[in-house]
């Protein structure tokens, strides 16, 4: 059964509104925080030689203490690289959306 007038109207609306709103929806996700510039990487992986080294150390020396702070120093480096903080970033070039 075919649509009469004014629904294929509500309908085209809808579907205007739909795709207006789905853009939108896309370049606010699309907004990167920005990449991690060299002092997070440094600092980041001197956190996971130190946390690997105590937990080596904690292993040899059988003291969980010091392997537990080693494993807590290696995911901070490894939280840091993942996610810097905003003060520790560089602006990403945006993205041309042709």
């Amino acid at each position: 059964m075919p649509l009469s007038e004014q629904e294929q109207r509500l309908l085209d609306e809808m579907e205007r509104n739909l795709y207006h709103s789905e853009a939108d929806d896309v370049t606010t996700v699309g907004v990167r925080r920005g990449r991690a510039n060299a002092t997070a990487i440094v600092i980041a992986s001197i956190g996971l030689l130190i946390g690997l080294t105590l937990l080596v150390l904690g292993v040899v020396l059988r003291q969980p203490l010091v392997g537990v702070a080693g494993f807590v120093a290696m995911f901070g480096g490894a939280v840091l690289v993942a996610a810097p903080p905003l003060r520790l970033t560089v602006p990403s070039r945006p993205r041309d959306n042709r």
